[in-house]
């Protein structure tokens, strides 16, 4: 398991990953799209255009609204300029212009000549503002790399994990031929949203491949059908393959749950025995199926136990 990283931001790299969402337009300033986002969130200038910079969010995306539009537009084009200069001095990221405002020529140039990507959005402000922040939040969520592969059994997203050679792979074919979905393989990347939700998804290169020793490379899709991908899932369960033989003991009960903690949360964890004979593909999804049934409240362990202690209280000949 690698460390926790918050990755590096720019405006390129959220231009070109949000831009169909948000309805984003470059405009002007495209010299500048290298410049970082240093933080995750979304400000409206409108006092920095009244010339009060003492508290500006500099660092953040900066967006002219309606209110801020109608006050530049009160100014006079030149003057207009003038007051966003200013703001561009700042250093900001970008500017956004919503509502399809079209920025007045000076201001483009002025953009062009700071090097600050302009940008436009047919969006209204409050929604791009939503919009924008959601998706800033996914880009600044910290990550981490685990090694293992992870598939979608009946919506319980399920890490894989296990030495080298245990048969990760092959329990996931096993799981695709049952109609389940490949999420990733081998590595999984896992972020973490708001502080309490973990997604993971795969890197861009080997993303809907599997490496299979014996076979090499294969496309997913195109042997299982597009249905047995998904770019990315919710991680609720863990599942670590390991050998027979190198178990001190083996869980026979499931009453004691176990975890295992990524990024800080805690992710209900099962260690399955391998050796020959045992149909893994099989005992991973039963495992998938029993963690979707207490997270509905039904724990077949604790409850049998109650039925046995129940039944060990009830007097003789009952």
């Amino acid at each position: 398991m690698t460390t926790a990283s918050i990755p590096t931001v720019t405006v390129e790299r959220f231009y070109l990953n949000h831009a169909e969402k948000l309805h984003l337009k470059l405009i002007a300033g495209g010299a500048g799209l290298s410049r970082k986002i240093q933080e995750g969130s979304v400000n409206r200038p409108g006092l920095a255009l009244a010339k009060f910079l003492r508290y500006f969010a500099m660092k953040r995306v900066q967006v002219i609204g309606g209110a801020e539009w109608a006050f530049l537009k009160s100014l006079g084009d030149e003057e207009a300029a003038k007051r966003i200069e200013r703001v561009l001095k700042s250093k900001i990221p970008c500017l956004v212009f919503a509502r399809n405002v079209n920025p007045p020529a000076l201001v483009q140039q002025k953009c062009d000549e700071y090097q600050v990507p302009l940008f436009k959005t047919k969006m209204v402000t409050m929604k791009f503002i939503n919009a924008a922040t959601i998706a800033l939040e996914m880009e600044f969520a910290p990550q981490i790399s685990e090694h293992g592969s992870m598939v979608d059994i009946l919506g319980i997203g399920v890490l894989i994990r296990g030495e080298s050679g245990i048969g990760k792979s092959e329990s996931v074919l096993a799981l695709l031929e049952r109609g389940y979905s490949l999420v990733s393989d081998d590595i999984t990347r896992i972020r973490l949203l708001e502080g309490r939700e973990l997604v993971g998804t795969s890197s861009e290169t080997t993303r809907y491949h599997m490496e299979i020793r014996g076979l090499g490379i294969i496309n997913v899709p195109a042997v299982f059908g597009v249905a047995s991908v998904r770019p990315e899932k919710n991680l609720n369960l863990v599942v670590t393959l390991m050998d027979w033989a190198k178990m001190e003991e083996v869980d026979r009960t499931g009453i004691e749950r176990q975890s295992y903690k990524i990024l800080g949360i805690e992710v209900p964890h099962v260690t399955i025995p391998v050796r020959p004979g045992r149909d893994i593909a099989r005992l991973i999804e039963v495992a998938a199926l029993d963690q979707k049934l207490k997270s509905l409240g039904h724990n077949a362990a604790r409850e049998f136990n109650e039925r046995l202690i129940e039944r060990m209280r009830a007097p003789s000949g009952s």
